[in-house]
């Protein structure tokens, strides 16, 4: 496995900044919020930019809004108010951001475009979400929009509208109809990717401004690779 290319305060992408939040796009092999690993999470080393971006002296105050899967990349929202937290929290909570992905997957969708319905139920063990066609006990209603974008030789370019944020959602419904994503072995792929990605990157998030009332709309350029190159 390649080494990952992990993001530090020196090469942190920032998409928007203002007084009240931060928006970066994560690198794949960025943890949001630290776990048993150990590793630095991307709040630290956003705090961490703050701090010398700002000058600022004692500890950096940072609320994590919402979370990426590591080997996921793309946009994430965090609070640099206390104030905006709770705000944001509820916005994402109830749904009023609109977040779209993109997904590289090298079977062909049944269909051009098509609305995924299903009942996700999580195994906690396994931290893995399976994707049932019918309603089981303790599942929860899953649903997205994808339609293809581009054909990429032997891949397809998905585009992905969640209506709702399960536990490995897209990727657990997209291996559901045979699509899984390029290097995701834990859903299907015959073969991880070198650096232990997987080609699913959070595109866009547009949102009202939880303080300013104003627009706010995001997209984020996916990680240099060549498929990724091919499809911008």
């Amino acid at each position: 496995m390649e080494d990952k290319i992990i993001s530090t305060p020196q090469n942190l992408q920032v998409l928007h900044e203002d007084n009240h939040l931060i928006i970066v796009n994560k690198r794949p092999g960025d943890i949001v919020q630290g776990d048993k690993t150990g590793d630095m999470p991307l709040s630290e080393v956003v705090k961490e930019y703050i701090k010398i971006k700002y000058n600022k002296p004692g500890k950096v105050y940072l609320g994590v809004v919402h979370r990426l899967d590591r080997p996921t990349s793309g946009i994430v929202v965090f609070a640099k108010t206390s104030k905006a937290l709770p705000r944001l929290n509820k916005l994402f909570k109830e749904k009023d951001a609109r977040k779209t992905y993109w997904a590289i997957v090298k079977n062909a969708p049944p269909k051009q475009q098509d609305t995924l319905v299903h009942y996700m139920k999580r195994n906690q063990k396994q931290n893995k979400s399976y994707a049932h066609i019918k309603e089981v006990p303790d599942s929860k209603k899953a649903i997205l929009d994808y339609q293809i974008l581009k054909q990429l030789n032997n891949y397809y370019l998905l585009e992905i509208d969640l209506h709702t944020g399960r536990h490995h959602q897209i990727r657990s419904q997209l291996s559901a109809i045979g699509c899984p994503i390029k290097g995701d072995l834990k859903y299907g792929f015959d073969r991880s990717n070198k650096d232990g990605s997987i080609h699913l990157h959070s595109r866009r998030l547009s949102f009202i401004h939880p303080v300013k009332k104003e627009k706010v709309d995001i997209t984020a350029p996916p990680p240099k690779d060549p498929l990724w190159d091919a499809s911008i």
